[in-house]
């Protein structure tokens, strides 16, 4: 290990540089796992927010409305004795609906 300080990347702003000198070699350990742990994050996110556009960019039923992810399946609910179609997805914890049509009993 070289007792010479390191060289800074040239991609940090010079006051990023300034602050993290002035820290504590406790404070750097800190800064530098959250540094690790945000790159993570940030990563997942724009590789998340990726395919989730790809997934919209696939082909979409004729018939699914334009506030329906292509995503969702087809289910059909039972309500006062009659059948119908909903479009189902999720969103995060959450399972949305949106209604199709009826279920056509000759089918």
């Amino acid at each position: 290990m070289s007792y010479e300080p390191p060289t800074p990347p040239t991609e940090l702003p010079t006051d990023i540089v300034d602050t993290l000198n002035g820290y504590s070699p406790d404070q750097l350990q800190h800064v530098a796992r959250y540094a690790e742990e945000l790159a993570e994050h940030k990563a997942r996110e724009a590789r998340l927010k990726e395919e989730s556009e790809e997934d919209e960019i696939e082909d979409r039923p004729n018939d699914l409305p334009d506030d329906v992810p292509s995503k969702a399946t087809i289910t059909i609910k039972e309500i006062n004795d009659n059948r119908y179609y909903y479009w189902q997805w999720r969103e995060g914890e959450k399972i949305k609906s949106k209604y199709k049509s009826p279920v056509n009993p000759d089918e």
